[in-house]
């Protein structure tokens, strides 16, 4: 039996890591849909509502901007400004507001546990890594050791899931409804040239403003109640309409 030492288990490059269930549904649903065609039609009804509606409280907004000045935080906006950077083409993290987007995931929505650690744990190995090749944190990288950084750690399975996680969440931050926290004025829907096609929450019907907060779930959606609410056309034979 090969032993592993103490400073590859804390790491990124764990060969006992396993790929947690919920990462494993969450690349499901991104390989079924792919993250091309996400961000081409997941901006219509239909893939919004296939991602869990976020938000965050006026109250919490301090607390909020004083923590994204520290760790775990910093090191966490240096990799989402890395992993989908400013273009001349498009939007960057920063744009569209990925970071507190994120921060609302992981300390205010009802998040599993394990993804929250998982999230906190990937910005320890991510550092550890770093300072272990260039004897610096990942935030005083310069943009191609950070690249060489992200490259390397993608070559693990736990990397591998780590960055595809917070790309998720960068998705998320860019398609949802803008009184969630991401996708300040619509900013992800212009630069897809989209034309949102269903009521946006207004102020006092945003989802934390609902009486017990409650999550909506499609499972939750009894499937005959699903059958009546989205009826087929009608086709009209002779008729050039639907």
């Amino acid at each position: 039996m090969t032993l592993i030492p103490n400073y590859l288990k804390s790491s990124f490059f764990n060969k006992d890591y396993k790929t947690p269930q919920w990462i494993k549904e969450k690349s499901w649903y991104l390989t079924k849909t792919s993250r091309r065609s996400l961000l081409k039609s997941a901006a219509g009804a239909t893939a919004i509502a296939a991602l869990p509606a976020r938000s965050f409280t006026m109250a919490a907004q301090n607390k909020m901007l004083n923590e994204l000045t520290q760790e775990p935080w910093l090191t966490l906006d240096a990799t989402l400004n890395h992993l989908f950077p400013a273009s001349p083409s498009g939007p960057s993290a920063k744009d569209i507001q990925a970071l507190p987007y994120l921060y609302n995931i992981v300390n205010i929505q009802p998040t599993e546990q394990a993804e929250i650690e998982f999230i906190n744990k990937g910005v320890g190995w991510l550092n550890g890594y770093s300072q272990s090749q260039l004897n610096k944190n990942f935030i005083d990288l310069t943009f191609d050791e950070k690249e060489n950084m992200l490259k390397a750690i993608s070559r693990s399975q736990a990397g591998e899931n780590w960055l595809s996680t917070l790309i998720s969440y960068i998705f998320e931050a860019m398609l949802s409804p803008p009184s969630y926290g991401g996708n300040p004025n619509g900013i992800g829907w212009q630069w897809l040239q989209h034309q949102a096609g269903f009521p946006l929450p207004p102020v006092g019907k945003r989802y934390y403003e609902l009486p017990g907060q409650q999550n909506i779930s499609l499972q939750e959606i009894p499937v005959k109640t699903v059958k009546n609410i989205i009826k087929p056309t009608k086709i009209v034979q002779g008729s050039k309409k639907s």
